[in-house]
């Protein structure tokens, strides 16, 4: 059933032939022997250190030892192993002990105290995990699951003592120029996490590029630009008039805990003095005269504007440490230095809180009227013609963050970056390099004498981002998913300072994706074959019954529809309903209707789902992300024919009857330049048939969904 093979109560997964290596690598001791999970009925949480939290990460809502043990507990649970969560003393035949160990036993690349790292013991009586601190004892449970995953349901015996190298680990999401539902950033974050990934960076302020050869100051103005954050607080109204696509607090908090329950912090950016844009069109006078996507320092209110905004939402954030953005503003060095030294020190005294930037301005310590940015100001590196970090920074005190484009991602569509993360990059070897793979402290692939040791203490980890430069209409959610669903573990392996080859990589990903909990970002649906979902509707049919399933695999539906005597449902106002939702790639949706009359031309759906809907807006239309998505095909009315949407790697398809498929396109702007096509990977929506105000009437045939395209 999607990917898993089933046995009685147990779950079985092909294992792979390296076993005990898992993503990140782990340095397990073998014994002979192996425990099956099989045989675990509880997980005993040391009741000496329950309700222990990691007081020196990032989170400022870090979970417990016991909140991290009932966590570990469901996904247990999803791999059929029922366990129980409860506290004690001692650990017991047949249970996994959680309790902290010696933080001193756990030290990073630079030799200091980790509170991520752990201990795993296994033997034929159950497994203990020690943790550094409760986050520590949590990545010790990914490393169970892993290995377990990897094992067929059992676990070498052995042990291990694991710390991460870097402290910093994860990746940064552009979410100003492209909205993404709470969801889909909490998803990612259980995605993350499984990988012992622990910041998940949202780039919550940004605009399209703001082409000034081109764009006039009405134009500029009226550019796609987005804050994210919403707040009826008077101080702000007016930065943000697109509630529906925005963060309320309860739902920033949902996201941050949510997150946090995994061992993800989310790492907030509101973006300034450049990439301003969203803050201009508030306050248009605040803005640069030759370019309003940069703020103008200089004027009187630019500073207190940002001030505010900060007040207003530092108490949304819990998280040490906050993003100021700072990136690519090219107007006056000294006014930019001032900008960022005076949030810096406003952040402090509002929320005693550090300040991160990218690397934009490098120190100047030879020119005495040059103001430098504090040293307490941490900067993420992104490209060597704004800084070289080790020369720039580094040797100057500076902590840096390893952002290096090597690693950038573009969705869809750039003339410089790729629009999936460069996997082999990290896997290949430079001779100038010490012959090693990427890791953190590895900002220079090419070069060496760029390159710290790899025990740097002021490297704080590595973060590889993805922008959505050319805005909402670019991609769907799970594109930027796929862009990252093989770069994540990558890069984790690297991040945490794992020596995993190319070669072990890719088997050993596989069979690992087949169970990552908390997340369903494939949006995959078991099935006992290639057919998921088929309704037909014959004279076995009564109104008002359940709808049978004729897959094999239960999933039944509902109807309050009328039948026919021609075997069909008369939609007419009336709702079919599937317990589906939305299946990803591949699939073949089939629906077999007829369309008596079009209520609503142009806003009529056929089929929804939680991800898109099935529209004629009179052309069939895909509609997903606020978009649509529309070919230049109709369906007729009064005649009976199968709608066929096919979904096949990053395509999406239409055919009617044996026809020929037509491609669902999406149209970019270039920065006013020009436009380009690119293809579109759509969820096909298989939830709900009519309704109401489906705007449509007519019967339905049949209704089928298949994994293959």
């Amino acid at each position: 059933m999607h990917g898993l093979l089933r046995f009685g109560s147990s779950l079985l997964l092909a294992s792979v032939s390296v076993e005990a290596r898992g993503i990140p690598t782990t340095p397990f001791v073998n014994s002979d022997g192996k425990l099956s999970l099989s045989g675990i009925n509880r997980i005993v949480v040391d009741s000496q250190y329950a309700e222990s939290t990691n007081t020196k990460g990032e989170t400022l809502i870090p979970p417990s030892l016991r909140q991290f043990a009932e966590t570990f507990a469901k996904d247990l649970r999803g791999l059929r192993v029922n366990v129980s969560c409860q506290t004690g003393t001692n650990a017991s035949s047949g249970s996994i002990f959680l309790t902290l160990g010696e933080p001193r036993d756990y030290l990073d690349v630079a030799g200091r105290e980790s509170a991520e790292g752990y201990s795993l013991f296994v033997s034929n009586n159950g497994i203990r995990i020690a943790g550094a601190s409760s986050l520590g004892a949590w990545w010790g449970t990914r490393t169970v699951l892993q290995q377990a995953i990897l094992g067929n349901g059992s676990i070498p015996y052995g042990s291990l003592s694991d710390t991460p190298g870097w402290g910093t680990r994860g990746m940064m999401l552009d979410a100003g120029r492209h909205y993404y539902p709470p969801k889909f950033l909490i998803e990612m974050c259980a995605y993350m996490s499984f990988f012992k990934q622990n910041t998940f960076q949202v780039h919550l302020s940004d605009n399209l590029y703001n082409n000034v050869k081109i764009y006039s100051r009405e134009r500029s103005l009226d550019l796609y630009a987005r804050f994210r954050l919403w707040s009826d607080d008077d101080a702000v109204a007016g930065l943000n008039n697109y509630k529906n696509e925005s963060y309320t607090r309860e739902q920033f908090d949902d996201i941050q805990s949510a997150c946090a329950a995994r061992g993800v912090t989310i790492l907030p950016e509101i973006e300034a003095p450049g990439h301003a844009l969203s803050f201009v069109q508030w306050k248009p006078e605040l803005g640069l005269e030759d370019d309003l996507s940069l703020l103008n320092i200089s004027h009187p209110q630019s500073i207190p504007t940002m001030k505010t905004v900060w007040s207003t939402f530092l108490p949304w954030f819990y998280t040490r440490t906050i993003h100021i953005g700072a990136d690519e503003y090219t107007a006056e060095v000294n006014d930019y230095n001032i900008f960022v030294n005076s949030m810096a020190d406003h952040v402090y005294n509002e929320a005693n809180k550090s300040i991160r930037i990218w690397g934009t301005f490098p120190p100047n310590y030879t020119d005495p009227g040059y103001t430098n940015i504090y040293k307490n100001v941490s900067v993420q590196h992104w490209e060597f013609f704004e800084d070289n970090p080790l020369h720039d920074y580094i040797l100057n005190n500076y902590t840096v963050l390893n952002s290096d484009d090597t690693y950038y991602v573009v969705n869809k569509w750039s003339g410089s970056y790729p629009p999936q993360l460069n996997v082999s990059a990290t896997f290949i070897g430079n001779p100038n390099t010490g012959g090693g793979l990427w890791y953190p402290y590895v900002f220079d692939a090419r070069n060496s004498s760029n390159n710290p040791s790899r025990d740097e203490p002021l490297v704080l980890g590595g973060l590889s981002p993805l922008w959505n430069d050319y805005g909402p209409n670019a991609t769907v959610y799970s594109e930027t998913f796929y862009a990252w669903r093989r770069g994540i573990p990558a890069l984790a392996d690297k991040q945490w300072g794992g020596n995993l080859t190319a070669a072990e990589f890719e088997p050993i990903l596989e069979v690992l994706k087949t169970y990552i909990p908390g997340q369903n970002l494939e949006r995959a649906i078991p099935s006992i074959t290639s057919t998921i979902l088929e309704y037909s509707f014959d004279a076995r049919y009564a109104t008002g019954s359940t709808v049978s399933d004729r897959s094999g695999n239960g999933y039944d539906g509902s109807s309050d529809c009328s039948s026919t005597d021609k075997g069909s449902l008369l939609v007419d106002a009336c709702t079919l309903t599937t317990p589906l939702q939305s299946k990803g790639r591949d699939y073949t949706l089939t629906l077999s209707l007829l369309l008596s009359s079009l209520d609503n031309a142009t806003d009529a759906t056929l089929i929804s789902g939680l991800d898109s809907a099935l529209m004629l807006t009179p052309n069939i239309t895909l509609f997903q992300g606020g978009n649509h998505y529309r070919l230049n095909s109709s369906l007729a009315l009064n005649q009976r024919l199968d709608l066929h949407i096919i979904g096949r790697g990053n395509q999406t398809f239409a055919k009617i009857n044996n026809g020929t498929e037509e491609e669902f396109l999406t149209k970019m702007g270039i920065n006013g330049e020009r436009f380009e096509w690119g293809p579109m990977a759509i969820e096909a929506p298989v939830h709900k048939v009519g309704g109401e105000h489906a705007g449509w009437r007519g019967e339905m045939f049949a209704l089928k969904l298949k994994s293959v395209a």
